[in-house]
Order: C-alpha cells, then structure tokens, then sequence
C-alpha cells in the first residue's frame, strides 16, 4: 500500500478559513487538534479530523465540496469521510450539543459517544492562526476510546503528558518511538 500524502498546514488553513467564510464553528481533534494545542507541526499528518454540529454537516460537504471533496467513507450526517482524490482527507465528527454542553456524536456502528462540555474550550495555534480545538484532557479522553492506538497516538499523548501535565490512561503510557 502506498503512503498516503500529507495534508500540510496551508491545506488545513485553507479548509478552515472555508468553514469559517461559512460561519460553520469547528473545533480541531486528533493529530492536527494535539499540534495546535503544542503550537507547532510536530509529525506529517495525512488528514485532518474535525468536530461539527450535526446542523452544519450538510453546508459542511456543500463548502468543502466547492474545493472537490466529497464523501468517501461513512454516512452523513454523523461520521463522515470528505476527500479529493488527491490525497486530502477530512475526517468528520458531527456532533448534537446536550442541554449541558456536551457533545454527543453518532459513531459509524451507531453508538454515541459524547465529548464532555469543558472539552471545547481548547484553543491552539496552527501556523500562528488561532483555533479551536478539544482541551488536552479532551484529547486524551478521545485516544482512550475505541480503538487501539498507532504509534503516532503514543507520541500525541506523549506530547500532551509533556506540556500539559495530562494523566493517561496505563495503556497509552508506553513511550513512543524515536
């Protein structure tokens, strides 16, 4: 199988700066959402993994689809996969927001799952443009869950352990590679 491309940050900015022309709020999760909280690039990333409201997943697709993206993998309007073709991946995690704030988002084998409420509030960088993005203790939260993790996910936490002081659970403890 051959590698997969990698999304560089002006791509990322790019689709970000079309989400919010569209006034559509995304907050950042995954590999991109843990960079922009470190503020730096710290591994290639082949895609980028977003959190939506579940009324936006539709102007979601209509504006990333003017940029060629359409859906790939999944079923909208929940989980969702949006690529080009060419490579660029957007990983969409369409949320409907509880009466206290939380997140509750339909997974591809129809459970819910739900990002906590005080989990939005992360802010990051990505090339010295703010944005939003699930807190560390968010993140960590999300790698814990329901699947096993690669090695780029042990560098993340890795990472978020580093700077934020975040607790991991014992199975993502193990040190990453060098």
């Amino acid at each position: 199988m051959p590698p997969r491309p990698e999304m560089p940050s002006s791509a990322l900015l790019g689709l970000l700066q079309a989400l919010e022309d569209a006034a559509i709020s995304v907050w950042l999760d995954g590999g991109w959402g843990v960079d922009a909280l470190v503020g730096a690039e710290t591994r290639p990333h082949s895609d980028v993994d977003i959190i939506v409201r579940v009324a936006d997943a539709q102007r979601v697709q209509d504006v990333l689809g003017r940029r060629g993206l359409a859906v790939q993998r999944g079923v909208p309007p929940n989980s969702f996969v949006l690529a080009d073709g060419r490579g660029l991946e957007v990983d969409v995690h369409a949320v409907a927001f509880d009466e206290h704030g939380n997140g509750v988002y339909r997974m591809e084998d129809g459970k819910d799952w739900t990002y906590p409420a005080e989990g939005f509030s992360g802010r990051g960088t990505v090339d010295g443009r703010r944005v939003r993005c699930l807190t560390p203790t968010a993140q960590v939260l999300c790698h814990a869950h329901g699947y096993v993790p690669a090695q780029k996910d042990f560098q993340d936490m890795h990472l978020l352990r580093q700077r934020f002081g975040v607790e991991l659970p014992p199975h993502l403890q193990r040190k990453p590679a060098t």
